[in-house]
């Protein structure tokens, strides 16, 4: 078996970070939501547990970091193509993110990346394997 991962963020609003990741075209597993949180899910094995900031609060003792102000981590995705980058960040836009930066092509690799409605930092990044740089030993 593959093993799983669950990235968890706090959102301050449920319903609007669900219509926002919609307008993605992601889709939510009913059997893991509720008022409280729900499971946005990004493949067979990637999924995000999006919790409201009081729910989320119970999980742990730390001060939950206000992303718009501070990053608590880069969430990284792969896409298939430059194209498939740029539509998803244009989805974003459209959907309420922000661009904190521009997209970077480093021929071999072309990265962009938007802030969601909480301020979660999100990279689509699409990489040519045959483009890679030779690493020096």
């Amino acid at each position: 078996m593959s093993t799983q991962i669950f990235v968890n963020l706090s959102v301050k609003d449920l319903n609007k970070s669900v219509e926002f990741f919609t307008k993605l075209g992601y889709t939510f597993n009913p059997q893991f939501t509720d008022e409280k949180a729900t499971c946005m899910i990004i493949s067979d094995t990637i999924y995000v547990m999006l919790l409201t900031r009081s729910y989320f609060q119970t999980f742990t003792k730390k001060e939950i970091t206000d992303a718009h102000k501070a990053v608590e981590c880069s969430i990284a995705l792969s896409a298939d193509s430059k194209e498939a980058v740029d539509e998803m960040v244009a989805k974003a836009v459209a959907a309420g993110a922000n661009i904190p930066n521009p997209a970077t092509d480093y021929g071999f690799m072309y990265q962009h990346s938007f802030d969601d409605l909480d301020g979660h930092h999100w990279e689509y990044v699409w990489m040519d394997p045959n483009g890679m740089p030779e690493q020096q030993g």
